[in-house]
């Protein structure tokens, strides 16, 4: 973790009345970081993203964002970041080309929009009204809004829900080129655990309103010291080298090894391991 995260919260809380949403949250996101932030319905993760983007009021805690407590941050701050939460404006009757034409005029330094639309994959559409589109290209103009002002942090609140599998790859490719090629610091919260394989750097995981793992997707939660299980036709055996024992049955049969599986627990069933009883 980098001297200057562009986010670093401690010991954030929030009640809504008798429940407790977040029970002292630690995060950090180091300055172009994609992290993923995990959790089952009603974890916190909403509420976290709409705190750290000024959205909602904190009960307690320390929040910094981009250098700033976004409870007393002003307009300039605003312009530094991207927000694409899972429901957005209804602008039905503007086409593409408009709609983001418009947002772009909140921004002292937008980013052309006809630059955008074709980033999103959208150029094709952009005299389309919003109505027409399809859900995977809604959620791309979405996307465009959101990375229209040249953002420095982008919050992505679920956004493939409802994606057909083509939509959704294209949209992870879509997530790789404004971290790649842009840099962009990037916050994701999905229920999809091979999204959040594909495109985070790091993973933390939310249950109760607290933090209960953190980590590479290889290594949550001790996953990559987790013994393997090898299958083969005849038997199996779990083991902490499985390189060794295949090189072995290799040499058994002379050769191919019949019916051989190496595996180790996937990510969701870590993640699953890890929300327990919040599921």
């Amino acid at each position: 973790m980098t001297d200057n995260p562009a986010v670093r919260v401690r010991g954030l809380r929030k009640a809504y009345g008798k429940l407790t949403a977040l029970d002292g949250i630690d995060l950090d996101v180091a300055q172009g970081e994609v992290l993923a932030l995990l959790g089952p319905n009603g974890a916190g993760k909403t509420t976290t993203v709409e705190i750290l983007a000024g959205h909602r009021d904190r009960d307690a805690g320390e929040v910094a964002v981009l250098g700033r407590d976004p409870g007393r941050a002003d307009l300039a701050w605003r312009a530094e970041l991207g927000i694409v939460l899972q429901g957005s404006a209804d602008l039905g009757e503007l086409t593409v080309r408009e709609s983001v034409h418009h947002f772009a005029r909140y921004f002292p330094r937008p980013r052309d929009p006809d630059e955008v639309i074709a980033l999103v994959g959208l150029t094709g559409k952009a005299g389309a009204r919003i109505r027409t589109l399809s859900g995977g290209q809604r959620r791309r103009l979405d996307v465009a809004v959101g990375v229209v002002g040249r953002p420095r942090l982008l919050f992505l609140d679920e956004p493939t829900t409802g994606f057909d599998p083509q939509a959704r790859r294209l949209f992870w490719d879509l997530v790789r080129s404004l971290a790649g090629r842009y840099g962009t610091t990037i916050l994701l919260t999905t229920h999809y655990l091979d999204e959040a394989e594909a495109l985070a750097d790091r993973l933390v995981v939310i249950a109760g309103g607290r933090v209960v793992a953190e980590g590479a997707p290889a290594t949550l939660g001790g996953r990559a010291a987790v013994r393997a299980c090898v299958r083969w036709a005849d038997g199996q055996q779990d083991t902490d080298d499985p390189a060794a024992l295949v090189a072995d049955l290799t040499r058994r049969y002379a050769g191919t090894v019949p019916g051989l599986t190496v595996t180790r627990p996937s990510l969701e069933d870590v993640y699953l391991d890890l929300i327990g009883e919040h599921r």
